[in-house]
């Protein structure tokens, strides 16, 4: 059976990127495939060690999030990646087969350094991010990856890395992954200046209140040059149209309200109307389905444990064979 491996950094709540990112991704195919699911708390920790709270407050946050969205840990393995030693232990080997200069390359990690604004005062591991994303992935075996396209330049690199360990050892010792891209891209955030970002104030998340949500949709921007009602509508940049395109289930109705616009004769309340009607049905079976949940988080913490120890057994596994290629097989 093929494996999955997918995660999220926990350094806040899940919100509607991250649902059209992955989330339904992970939910649809945990049944078709062996699927790892990783809290990435250490990788987190290489850009937030003046707070390093918020990570290990947000995991067990993000876990609920996990659960109340439908993935079901009786199928998915869902862990703890600081939990996982086996881990870091790959990625120290790895570092010995990509260089600096390919590392600072990397398009992902150059364009997270710029929105960082690390300039060179970068943290050694923040860069090293690639050949720790190897090791989470060649860890499971996995030959799929849940990723947005920003993402690619990360897979690519993993693969180079596996690449290399199966020359030096003479034969296949690790698998190259396929990234899965979702069909629906980055979701741009309620401002529409940005992608969605609960550090840039401009995102809703998946515990969101019945009022957060109409208080949310209220801001979403649309098209500045759709003064009145009967002006012709552009979509291009529209951020209500755009959430529409990810969210709304009636796709006939929803061409024939984007014809409408175009044309003019639709007032933007009329789109925002709507789109709080899908926000809601959508997010209030999430909300309560995590309330339920978080009533009791010993059960959560439980499951955390068992899928940790499940996933430590699959990465010892990696580990040993990685050693053995590299001649480190002693015992």
């Amino acid at each position: 059976m093929k494996v999955i491996l997918t995660g999220d950094r926990p350094t806040g709540p899940l919100h509607l990127g991250h649902y059209v990112g992955s989330l339904q991704n992970r939910v649809l195919y945990q049944r078709q495939y062996r699927q790892f699911v990783m809290l990435a708390d250490a990788q987190a920790l290489t850009d937030n060690m003046e707070d390093t709270a918020k990570v290990s407050r947000n995991v067990l946050e993000v876990a609920l999030d996990y659960l109340a969205v439908g993935i079901d840990p009786e199928v998915s393995t869902i862990f703890i990646q600081s939990q996982v030693p086996e881990l870091a232990e790959l990625a120290f080997y790895y570092l010995n087969l990509v260089t600096v200069a390919r590392l600072e390359r990397n398009p992902t990690v150059k364009e997270e350094i710029r929105l960082r604004g690390f300039e060179r005062d970068i943290p050694a591991g923040f860069l090293a991010y690639p050949a720790s994303q190897a090791a989470d992935i060649t860890a499971f075996r996995a030959s799929l990856v849940p990723v947005g396209e920003d993402q690619l330049p990360m897979i690519e690199q993993s693969n180079e890395i596996v690449r290399r360990l199966n020359r030096i050892a003479g034969r296949e010792i690790l698998l190259e992954a396929k990234a899965l891209v979702p069909k629906i891209g980055r979701l741009p955030g309620i401002d529409g200046k940005a992608k969605m970002s609960k550090s840039l104030g401009n995102a809703l998340s998946l515990s969101a209140t019945a009022k957060e949500i109409r208080d949310a949709v209220k801001k979403v921007y649309t098209d500045p040059l759709h003064l009145k009602v009967e002006d012709p509508g552009h979509l291009e940049g529209n951020v209500a149209f755009a959430y529409l395109d990810a969210f709304d289930p009636d796709r006939d109705g929803l061409e024939e309200l984007k014809a409408c616009y175009v044309r003019g004769g639709v007032a933007d309340s009329l789109a925002k109307a709507r789109l709080e009607e899908c926000l809601q049905e959508l997010l209030g079976p999430i909300r309560a389905r995590r309330e339920e949940l978080s009533r009791d988080k010993g059960e959560v913490i439980s499951m955390l444990q068992k899928g940790t120890e499940l996933a430590r057994e699959e990465a010892a596994k990696t580990v040993c064979d990685v050693k053995s290629a590299l001649g480190l097989a002693y015992f």
